[in-house]
């Protein structure tokens, strides 16, 4: 009875001290898997923008933002395509995911930022206001009594209104689907002066010149930004680093002189 009562004691023992000393390994952690690779970008924009987005005379989209885009492409690794879009509805068409970004002379506003993710600021712009050359018109404060145009969804739209004061002075205030009508109506006597991006306007006024004058005043400051979804960090961060990597060795730069003959990217 003895031997049997140590017997089994002995084997308790056992089975207590295998039990102690045998440590359960942890169930090994599933990776996270690796961000989704951003295989294409479609970029939404007006394409009579010039010379930020437009078609050439071969009907083939070109332009300073253009060029920037595919080359922020070309290191992220992705396949581009350029969508043109109805400009005043661009944030419905970048949530309802139809475009991945807005690239095309885009505001960054605290407005637009309600609704959409902005790079890091690539170009300073202003809105100027764009009058015949022999118009009596020389400051802002003479725009009193004036007709006054720009272009639909734009921010110079933005802008001006922001300027209460002169903006309630203006006889009227009319928007155009794009600038080179607004223009186009300016030159034909309908209009008195256009508000419109700096870029754009003083690449349009070259093109016609002893025809247009700018003024030395403006509607304010602003800087263009690439748009996403505020969902999309990844594309977010992808084109940040792009556009960092185009500033830092240059090659933004070029392009700018390409289309502005000098270095204006911030």
């Amino acid at each position: 009875m003895k031997k049997t009562l140590a017997a089994l004691l002995l084997v308790s023992l056992g089975a207590v001290l295998a039990g102690c000393g045998k440590k359960e390994e942890p169930a090994p952690q599933a990776a996270a898997p690796a961000p989704a690779a951003v295989a294409k970008v479609v970029i939404g924009l007006d394409d009579n923008f010039p010379p930020m987005g437009f078609r050439d005379e071969k009907n083939e989209i070109v332009g300073f933002d253009i060029d920037m885009a595919r080359e922020a492409a070309r290191r992220m690794g992705a396949e581009v395509e350029f969508k043109p879009i109805d400009w005043s509805a661009k944030e419905a068409e970048l949530s309802g995911k139809r475009v991945d970004a807005l690239w095309n002379g885009l505001t960054i506003t605290e407005e637009r930022k309600q609704n959409i993710a902005f790079t890091a600021p690539y170009m300073e712009n202003h809105q100027i206001i764009v009058v015949p050359a022999d118009a009596a018109i020389k400051a802002k404060a003479d725009l009193a009594g004036k007709v006054v145009g720009a272009q639909e969804g734009s921010s110079a739209v933005d802008a001006v209104k922001k300027d209460e004061a002169v903006f309630k002075s203006f006889k009227e205030f009319k928007t155009f689907g794009d600038n080179i009508t607004a223009l186009m109506d300016l030159s034909a006597g309908r209009l008195n002066a256009v508000v419109v991006d700096e870029v754009v306007g003083r690449y349009l006024v070259s093109k016609k010149p002893g025809e247009y004058a700018v003024l030395d005043e403006n509607f304010g400051t602003e800087e263009y930004g690439v748009g996403v979804r505020k969902d999309d960090t990844e594309m977010l961060a992808k084109l940040n680093k792009a556009l960092d990597g185009m500033k830092q060795d240059g090659t933004a730069g070029q392009i700018s002189t390409k289309w502005f003959g000098k270095n204006i990217v911030k």
